[in-house]
């Protein structure tokens, strides 16, 4: 029967977990929220390979080992394997994936009777959840996240995604741009619908500066730079450290903190490390590791200018959250960031690789007095509250005609899944 509260399955990759706890942050407070109006366990594939144990010793962060069951807020997390080849092959994560997920979702199926399955990535995560969703007679929505274009160099990769697009029951995207993309590749305009991430303005508030730097061992008494993000090349800290000594050279006493770690994407510390020596920076920029959700405030609040010089987004968390604590950013003008940063009250968008573009919006969000009020109102005009009924609504549509050949859920699910 089709259940008054829908019951979905969140399906991704990209989730946090107990071995990489800051992992797809954004999609946990998307669902989280969800889960609170709508009934839904999470699926999240991990990649394995027979000989990751050996790549790990070079690579010390390379696809950690994660439990096959956790619960987080309440909601439970299923993480089954599947293989991956590392760095080839990678037409073919769709399918390895959706065969790796397809016995705990067939026992899924059976147990929870979900009606929905909720793909966020679409490439492998959608391209699988239309296999999935073929093979289990449940319908899926895909998430349009990052970015789309990559992919289109791949001919094997381009027609699952194209494929996936296409029967999925409702595409959202993160910002228009990724929605813009999918029309470049032919799909239709209605099929495609722009809900954007949001940010939790009860975690995500001013705090006092001095107070912050003080916690977070920083100086005082210095402008400063923050910046927060995966140490990976797309982030771009290495373009800022590279206007640095020109910034301080202008305007005294610049420092530039980032708060990171590696990520799943990479770790290039030891290449931002360097690159600090070489210009000797090591002084004035900190490098001060991940920091959890509930300590980033204080990342935010101890600066004065948020900046990321990131080579492409879909759409970036960090700036509602730098706006929720009064911070003005400058970024690129890459992705989505047009449309988060969409105000010159906001912040001040410079074209991507354009050092010296870069270091003139730098100097000029030092100079500029910022109303922080308009600030702080443009965070609260993006809270999560005004993204989840849209969520909801679509949801609701989906599934309202379900056939009824789903069996209620038992309430012992996840006695056999830990």
């Amino acid at each position: 029967m089709t259940h008054p509260r829908p019951r979905l399955v969140v399906y991704t990759r990209v989730y946090p977990n107990s071995a990489q706890p800051n992992y797809g942050l954004f999609v946990r407070e998307r669902m989280r929220r969800v889960a609170a109006e709508l009934d839904l366990v999470v699926v999240a594939p991990v990649p394995w390979f027979p000989f990751q144990g050996l790549l790990r010793r070079l690579r010390p962060h390379y696809r950690p080992a994660v439990p096959a069951y956790e619960e987080q807020d309440g909601i439970r997390v299923y993480h089954p394997r599947f293989f991956c080849f590392p760095g080839v092959l990678k037409w073919s994560d769709a399918w390895l994936q959706a065969l790796g997920s397809l016995p705990l979702m067939r026992r899924l199926k059976r147990e929870f009777g979900y009606e929905l399955i909720d793909s966020h990535f679409v490439y492998p995560d959608g391209a699988a959840a239309r296999l999935l969703s073929r093979w289990l007679g449940v319908p899926y929505t895909i998430t349009l996240r990052g970015s789309l274009l990559r992919f289109g160099r791949s001919k094997a990769q381009k027609r699952q995604i194209d494929q996936a697009i296409h029967d999925a029951a409702r595409v959202f995207s993160v910002a228009d741009s990724l929605r813009q993309d999918a029309i470049s590749w032919g799909h239709d305009p209605a099929h495609l619908q722009v809900v954007g991430n949001g940010v939790d303005l009860d975690r995500f508030r001013p705090e006092d500066q001095a107070e912050s730097r003080r916690r977070l061992g920083l100086p005082e008494g210095v402008r400063m730079l923050v910046s927060v993000g995966g140490l990976t090349e797309r982030k771009g800290f290495h373009r800022v450290i590279e206007v640095l000594p020109q910034l301080r050279q202008s305007h005294g006493d610049i420092h530039f903190v980032v708060a990171g770690g590696a990520s799943p994407e990479g770790n290039n510390r030891a290449e931002l490390e360097a690159q600090i020596a070489a210009l000797g920076l090591q002084d004035c920029v900190h490098l001060i590791g991940a920091k959890s959700p509930d300590e980033l405030r204080y990342v935010y609040s101890a600066g004065d200018v948020f900046v990321l010089a990131t080579r492409f987004e879909g759409w970036a968390n960090v700036f509602l959250e730098a706006s929720a604590c009064g911070l003005p950013i400058v970024t690129t003008r890459v992705g989505g960031n047009a449309e988060v940063v969409s105000s010159d009250d906001v912040g001040l968008l410079v074209p991507y690789g354009d050092a010296d573009a870069l270091r003139d919006a730098l100097r000029a969000a030092f100079e500029r007095e910022w109303k922080r009020e308009a600030i702080l109102e443009h965070a609260r005009i993006n809270a999560w509250q005004t993204r989840i009924p849209q969520l909801l609504a679509a949801f609701q549509a989906i599934t309202a005609p379900a056939a009824a050949a789903v069996p209620a859920a038992g309430d012992g699910l996840a006695d056999g899944a830990k």
